[in-house]
């Protein structure tokens, strides 16, 4: 049964997932190398949807290749991502996926509106123009993220929470059912990080998968229903107390990890 929207009934941008609470994400025995060295070995994992999930671990654990090796953005050594039945990497008019903001050209001559425009791009059609509906979800999401009154600034002179808010607004207009963000935390004031978080919870409770790499240990850490923790291998994965075991931690950081929130755990 699919979840109400909690989002305005009669905002147009607004997803209505396909999912279903039951539905999630199967990882098996997914292995990845990078340059001949092994960043995965053997990971298995379930990400289901309706709840936020946190992938967690140190410096080089993987967290960043687990994400693009599910979504078949880099070659998989071994191991199936599926979804819904089918390979996850077959599905990507079902994913919003917001990369790292070091790997995005900020130089790129394109405005605010253009960028979240690009979220309605496949399902437009390539060459075709922008409906009047297409335009209203654009101009729905950028209001959600607070960010209209921007709309015709150069994305490369906004701040860097400015432009973490453009890109969750240009994956909102895509009105996927997973939603993943690598790192979306870094460099961004702690306003725009409510923000973030208000949405992703929202589409969460929606019905939707959300999975976001995350490097703090901090009072963020509180906002996830679920973790995965890695180090180039599986740690644990499941709810958040579950998962915040001290010999899971570690095991990850090989030593003593200091939470800034006891109710981290």
């Amino acid at each position: 049964m699919k979840r109400p929207n909690p989002f305005n009934a009669d905002s147009s941008w607004t997803n209505q997932p396909q999912t279903s609470s039951d539905q999630a994400i199967g990882v098996s025995h997914l292995g990845v190398n990078y340059r001949q060295v092994q960043a995965l070995t053997d990971v298995n994992a379930v990400i289901n949807s309706g709840r936020l999930t946190g992938i967690i671990g140190p410096n080089g654990a993987g967290k960043s290749t687990l994400i693009k090796a599910m979504l078949g953005l880099i070659p998989i050594l071994r191991g199936r991502v599926f979804y819904d039945g089918k390979p996850l990497m077959e599905q990507r008019d079902r994913i919003a996926y917001v990369p790292q903001r070091s790997l995005i050209d900020w130089t790129y001559p394109a405005t605010v509106w253009d960028v979240v425009m690009m979220g309605r791009a496949k399902k437009t059609g390539w060459f075709r123009r922008y409906s009047t509906v297409s335009r209203q979800i654009a101009s729905d999401a950028l209001a959600r993220v607070g960010m209209s009154d921007y709309r015709h600034r150069k994305i490369g002179d906004l701040s860097g929470g400015q432009q973490q808010r453009v890109f969750l607004a240009r994956s909102l207009a895509q009105q996927a059912e997973i939603f993943c963000f690598d790192e979306p935390f870094v460099g961004i004031d702690q306003k725009t990080e409510a923000v973030l978080f208000e949405i992703f919870h929202e589409l969460a409770e929606a019905g939707n998968i959300v999975i976001v790499v995350n490097h703090d240990l901090g009072e963020s850490i509180t906002h996830f229903d679920d973790l995965i923790l890695l180090n180039r291998e599986l740690i644990a994965c499941g709810g958040r107390q579950q998962v915040l075991r001290s010999e899971n931690m570690y095991r990850a950081y090989q030593g003593q990890v200091q939470f800034f929130s006891d109710r981290a755990a």
